[in-house]
């Protein structure tokens, strides 16, 4: 089983760690975007609309600006501990078996593409969502190289020789926890399946459900930790829809979406 997981917009402040080295990240084959991102974005960062370009808040402007032009020479860190926010919060990383954790999570990055868990890597500010001077929409630039390099079986094939239970077969079920601009990147090969949240309230005596937001952060990184800590390695998705539903939620199987109900 794989777990794929947005970014957060939030992330620590400072790494403690040596200087980025791309060689040394996962999914290789991204490198030549990576440094074409990289590129982009430090120019993009000295024009007088970078704020504009970024979609950067007027409260984080600077201190965004500062992190993205330092980021070839700036101390970093596991990506284990980069993300934090509503859904790393939920996910506990540290409460989780490190090594399970970085050979099932992958998080999806506008700037590096795609991590696993223990990728050092500096923090940074740059959604998917952007279109960056001269390359263009990340989304479109990030497409071809991602269908070329994340090749999740070779990744497994390298981890065989230290596989845990559950692992091979357990592993080919792709759980995606990706929001839109992430997920539109780099579609998940069959059999995967995309967690939606839902909350239910009943209206005038008719169940009527809507769809949420922050909670859904919350909700998808409780039921990432829930799975990681039970060492689940379903195969399929119906196996994924009993074992979710056996760890205390409320969930229903719709085509190739897991559905979570939240009750009001």
């Amino acid at each position: 089983m794989h777990i794929l997981l947005p970014p957060s917009e939030k992330k620590a402040t400072e790494g403690d760690g040596p200087p980025l080295d791309l060689a040394s990240l996962s999914f290789p084959g991204l490198n030549p975007v990576r440094r074409r991102v990289l590129a982009a974005l430090g120019k993009a960062g000295r024009r007088d609309d970078a704020a504009e370009i970024l979609a950067l808040p007027a409260g984080q402007v600077q201190d965004a600006l500062a992190r993205n032009k330092v980021l070839r020479k700036a101390p970093t860190l596991p990506a284990a501990r980069l993300y934090t926010g509503v859904l790393y919060d939920n996910l506990d990383l540290p409460s989780l078996d490190a090594d399970l954790a970085a050979d099932r999570v992958i998080v999806f990055s506008g700037l590096w593409g795609a991590l696993r868990l223990t990728d050092r890597v500096p923090p940074y500010r740059l959604a998917m969502a952007v279109s960056l001077p001269p390359e263009g929409p990340l989304s479109a630039l990030w497409r071809p190289a991602m269908l070329k390099a994340l090749n999740l079986e070779d990744s497994r094939a390298r981890r065989a020789p230290r596989a845990r239970s559950g692992s091979g077969p357990g592993a080919r079920l792709i759980v995606d926890m990706r929001s839109g601009p992430y997920a539109a990147v780099w579609k998940a090969p069959a059999p995967a399946v995309a967690v939606r949240v839902f909350r239910e309230a009943v209206v005038g005596g008719v169940p009527k459900r809507t769809v949420v937001s922050h909670m859904a952060k919350a909700t998808r990184g409780r039921i990432a930790h829930d799975l990681l800590k039970a060492g689940a390695a379903p195969s399929t998705p119906d196996e994924l829809l009993k074992t979710v539903a056996d760890l205390g939620h409320t969930v229903e199987l719709n085509g190739t979406n897991l559905d979570v109900i939240l009750h009001a």
